[in-house]
């Protein structure tokens, strides 16, 4: 039996992805990490052997990643150089390790030509180096969180009589659950499939103005989109302290603002220009059942909230 080892399990995604492999595969053949001891002390209990992944330590990464057959790569939650280069230090060692497959969450979009978003970037980068190395890849494109449009929705109703102002126009994104996204993880590192980039999408492609208006319907709460241009999106970002970059006091601003301001803008531009608007049944094939659609976590709205991002930016 192959060993899996998922990443990160301490944070929102890997702790999901962590609940599908525990239903799903044999406990002896799994080794869940995280950057610090907490958050492995219930898997310890349960069992699972557990080691520390330091993703700023190359030598020590190499020797975590030891007897694993998958390593699942979950990007990291900073932008720019550092998420680069923690990234270029955890496939090294996956590589040095012996790694014989490393499945990796990239996004939506970056395989478009003409794609030039702030985080987006990153991930560009980050598939090009996988595919230059010594081993098998799994590379999923997942598309924007709906959950983080539910907290929009949210913050919306509460905050601004309902009205959403952004820069996606009518731009098209296949909104897809972090939870089916963290099963699709799962799923490819148990699968067989390798050298392949795999698109997970969402149950239907749809404008922000669509997506709200199912909302509204859903809740009985009313909701208005409205267009702004990509400079007015960053007056707003600005006058309430959201920082332009994930650099410097990133780690800090993360508590508040779990985003920067040029990925936002640059992000929301790409949807607008249909350069995210991919849509295809990839997530079927490889999990054998169907995305969860955005009218049902509308139904089930306090468990599709997107929460607190885990910065481990040391």
């Amino acid at each position: 039996m192959k060993k899996i080892l998922l990443n990160g399990v301490d944070g929102n995604f890997g702790s999901r992805s962590a609940r599908v492999l525990l239903e799903k595969y044999p406990h002896e053949a799994l080794i869940f990490t995280a950057p610090t001891k907490n958050g492995l002390e219930k898997y310890q209990a349960m069992g699972i052997e557990t080691r520390i992944a330091d993703f700023n330590n190359a030598e020590k990464l190499t020797e975590a990643f030891k007897d694993a057959d998958t390593v699942i790569l979950i990007s990291m939650p900073f932008v720019g150089p550092k998420r680069r280069a923690a990234h270029k230090i955890a496939i090294d060692a996956a590589v040095a390790a012996g790694v014989n497959k490393l499945v990796y969450t990239s996004i939506v979009g970056a395989g478009h030509e003409d794609i030039n978003a702030y985080e987006v970037n990153d991930h560009v980068w980050t598939e090009r180096y996988i595919k230059k190395q010594p081993i098998h890849y799994l590379i999923l494109r997942d598309s924007q969180y709906a959950e983080a449009m539910v907290s929009t929705f949210v913050e919306a109703v509460e905050n601004t009589n309902g009205i959403i102002r952004n820069n996606m126009g009518d731009g098209k994104m296949a909104f897809v659950s972090r939870d089916d996204c963290a099963l699709a993880a799962a799923c490819a590192a148990m699968s067989d499939w390798e050298d392949r980039i795999v698109d997970i999408n969402g149950a239907e492609l749809l404008t922000i103005a669509q997506y709200m208006a199912i909302a509204s319907e859903v809740t009985g709460k009313k909701t208005e989109y409205q267009y702004i241009n990509d400079d007015e999106m960053y007056e707003f970002f600005d006058s309430i302290g959201v920082p332009r970059t994930t650099e410097e006091m990133w780690a800090d601003t993360a508590k508040n603002f779990p985003f920067c301001s040029d990925g936002m803008v640059s992000f929301g531009r790409a949807i607008r220009l249909n350069q995210m608007s991919t849509f295809t049944d990839d997530f079927e094939k490889l999990t054998g059942q169907k995305p969860i659609t955005v009218r049902e976590m509308f139904e089930d709205m306090e468990n599709h909230l997107i929460g607190t991002r885990t910065s481990t930016d040391n």
